[in-house]
Order: C-alpha cells, then sequence, then structure tokens
C-alpha cells in the first residue's frame, strides 16, 4: 500500500488495526467464538498449526510463515470495525474530507513562472465527489501513481487555484509525499 492508500484506511478506522501477529491471532479467535478450528478453516491450515501458534508455552510457539503473516494480517483488516468504517466512508463521500499533507509539489503552467518542485505543507478540503473517486481507486487497487494524480488534481483546484478563481491553466505535480492524513470534515 502506498502513503495515500494507508491514509485513506486509517481514516475510516476509529481504533487502530491491531499490529502484532499474535493480536491479530486474537482478534481472529475471539471473532470465531474461541474456535482455532473455524479459524484454522478461514485461514487454511490445519486445526494444530493455529494451536501452536496461539500457544504461549516456552518452545512450543511456532511463527506463521510471511505468507500466512500477510494473509492474517488482510483478513484482521477487511473484518475490522465493519459498520464503523461503512459510516464513516459514507460520511466522507457526502461532505468530503480535510487532506493534511506534506509533499513536493511542483507545476506545469505558462512561460515565465517557477515551476520547479519544491516541498509544502498542505491542509485543504475535498469535496466528496474527489472522496468518492479517491475510495473509488482504492476499490479498485490502482497504483499509487493513480491516487496521487486524483489527489494533485484535487489540490490543484482546492488550494493552488483557489477552487477555481486564479491560475487557470495550472497543473499541479505531485511527488515525494513525506507524510499525508485524512479527517472528516
Amino acid at each position: 500500500m502506498g502513503e495515500i492508500s494507508e491514509g485513506l484506511e486509517r481514516l475510516l478506522y476509529t481504533q487502530p488495526v491491531p499490529s502484532t501477529t499474535a493480536s491479530r491471532l486474537k482478534a481472529l479467535l475471539r471473532w470465531e467464538g474461541g474456535s482455532t478450528r473455524q479459524v484454522a478453516a478461514v485461514l487454511g491450515v490445519s486445526q494444530r498449526t493455529v494451536q501452536r501458534w496461539v500457544t504461549r508455552k516456552a518452545g512450543g510457539s511456532r511463527r506463521p510463515s510471511a505468507r500466512h503473516e500477510e494473509a492474517i494480517a488482510d483478513l484482521v483488516r477487511a473484518r475490522w470495525q465493519p459498520r464503523i468504517r461503512a459510516r464513516r466512508r459514507a460520511t466522507a463521500e457526502e461532505h468530503g474530507v480535510v487532506v493534511h499533507a506534506r509533499a513536493r509539489f511542483g507545476f506545469r503552467a505558462g512561460a515565465g513562472t517557477s515551476d520547479d518542485p519544491r516541498q509544502r505543507l498542505i491542509t485543504a478540503r475535498l469535496s466528496g465527489t474527489v472522496t468518492q473517486q479517491m475510495f473509488a481507486a482504492l476499490d479498485a487497487g490502482v497504483s499509487e501513481k493513480r491516487h496521487q494524480l486524483v489527489l494533485s488534481r484535487a489540490l490543484g483546484h482546492a488550494y493552488f487555484r483557489d477552487g477555481g478563481r486564479r491560475a487557470h491553466g495550472l497543473q499541479v505535480v505531485l511527488e515525494e509525499i513525506d507524510f499525508i492524513d485524512f479527517a472528516l470534515l
């Protein structure tokens, strides 16, 4: 995932997704009623393997492989706070979001302008339509470059062109995102 994708995902949660494999397995067990058999069926491994992963005995604990850790992380992320995520996404798509970012912005404009990219700290409001486009791109699994294109057009309109009131021929190029965060209005 890229910076923009991760920022959109963080927007949807009110509590952070568990970050360790042990806490993720604990969440999966809680959702499956404590049944290692059901967790094993969901992950496509044996019940004994899941039991080894969650045991606390010395020498009995075995870590999942990288492939299994990724599957566990994806499963927990998909199941984490589903109703809250749906509600926050609907709110964001209806009312828009505030984006706070530090990135390198450059321009493509007419002669006599300074189009050299430089680091900027920007806070701007994005409309619900733009937010819908960004979530559609997230759902489609597009590349980070596509997310940057959508965001650079939106920030160009909202911030640099002041909602269409100035700098009419200016095209904004977004590069090298240091950090980005989204918040509901």
